[in-house]
């Protein structure tokens, strides 16, 4: 549904990219109590986007310049989160058939994009397989040239440092090297599949 990341309920496979809490159809060990030795028990995928879309999260753009076109490109994902503060290592989580992500991994640093609520038609322009995802989109560069882009609240400019097959995604853990506050607003939220904002 997605050319994205993914973790509990983000975006993924390449098509139509909206962060739909994709899933692992595959099976997991114990049971609802937490108690251990349970038989193995099959996790129906569409069950398992259900349950998982009701944990709230951001969503975020990840850009960088391909490096044998030139020009910008990136992705939508809500399965982005901070993982360390020494050394400073984020993460977020991508699909195996997302074909933007061989392009991003290709540049020499990336930039995640932490997108504000009015930025909705930003996500899905990203989330689109194929075609120029920065079409009609503003953006401005990082201090290695990566694209920050306009509207967004925040920017974490970082160099991917290790990889981990996961199922049918691949978590990316990167170090940080320059990072800022951009503009002040509202979040771009996802929850039970649609978009939305915080209103506190």
């Amino acid at each position: 549904m997605a050319d994205g990341a993914t973790a509990a309920a983000a975006f993924v496979r390449d098509s139509t990219q909206r962060p739909s809490g994709q899933g692992v159809e595959g099976r997991m060990q114990g049971s609802p109590n937490g108690s251990t030795g349970a038989p193995v028990t099959d996790i129906d995928g569409a069950r398992f986007r259900s349950v998982l879309g009701r944990f709230a999260t951001g969503v975020v753009a990840i850009t960088a310049i391909d490096t044998e076109s030139g020009r910008p490109t990136g992705l939508a994902a809500n399965s982005f989160t901070s993982v360390s503060l020494d050394p400073p290592l984020v993460a977020f989580c991508v699909a195996h058939t997302s074909t933007t992500w061989p392009l991003l991994r290709g540049a020499d640093r990336l930039c995640i994009n932490i997108l504000s609520e009015p930025q909705m038609e930003v996500c899905k322009q990203l989330a689109i397989k194929g075609g120029d995802k920065f079409a009609n989109i503003d953006w401005t560069e990082s201090p290695n040239g990566s694209p920050v882009i306009e509207g967004a609240l925040a920017w974490i400019e970082c160099e991917v440092e290790s990889e981990y097959v996961a199922g049918d995604h691949v978590i990316v853990v990167a170090r940080v090297h320059h990072l800022d506050k951009h503009h002040d607003g509202d979040p771009l939220l996802f929850y039970k599949g649609g978009y939305g904002r915080f209103d506190g």
